[in-house]
């Protein structure tokens, strides 16, 4: 069993409902999100490694290296493995993140079997890569593949999105913010998309890519 696929804003609509039945609070960050993104994106081995390239830089910096990357035409893996490492890194990738984009050639994924994986098979399989830990694993199944009860808790800004829409005192661990999302299953990514979404009206600023 997959559990549900978001594909569409009526899904977001409908987890959003279920989210404000059994907590309240949500209804007071959905009325200042407005409708949340649907943040689907292509599943796949570029979306992988667009998640090793993007990882500790920003948000321009790794839009700029996957374009060299994309112009040299090393974005699937047969490409990176024939690549040299100087060829990777006249694109912009540090020598860990060549190790990284090899590793992730070379793990042969099914990237189509994915599809129809539990989410907890997904994220080992995932995490079985080196550079590829829980977070960017939960963030594949819930973005790429459509999760619907898929969350993030180990993500900054969902804790901090949770600290202040909870009124808490310190910001969640990952450890507690995971218990404190167990109630909005079946729909804990339309709760994480509503908490960056929060994030972003909190903030005034971006909490995910």
């Amino acid at each position: 069993m997959i559990g549900r696929i978001i594909e569409t804003p009526a899904c977001l609509a409908e987890g959003a409902a279920h989210l404000v039945a059994v907590e309240p609070r949500f209804e007071q960050a959905l009325a200042l999100t407005g409708p949340l993104p649907l943040r689907r994106r292509k599943d796949g081995f570029a979306a992988l490694l667009d998640a090793i390239v993007s990882q500790q830089v920003s948000v321009a910096a790794g839009n700029a290296i996957w374009g060299r990357l994309r112009d040299a035409g090393l974005t699937g893996p047969r490409k990176v493995m024939w690549a040299t490492d100087d060829d990777l890194r006249a694109c912009g990738l540090s020598r860990q993140k060549i190790r990284y984009a090899k590793a992730l050639a070379g793990a042969r994924i099914d990237y189509k079997a994915l599809r129809g994986l539990p989410d907890e098979e997904v994220v080992a399989i995932l995490t079985e890569v080196p550079g590829i830990g829980r977070w960017r694993a939960e963030i594949y199944a819930m973005f790429s593949l459509g999760r619907a009860d898929v969350f993030a808790p180990a993500d900054l800004a969902l804790q901090e999105s949770a600290r202040v829409l909870f009124d808490l005192p310190d910001r969640p661990s990952e450890k507690t913010l995971r218990a404190m999302a167990e109630p909005w299953s079946p729909w804990r990514g339309v709760a994480a998309r509503a908490l960056w979404a929060y994030y972003h009206v909190a903030k005034e600023r971006e909490g995910i890519r």
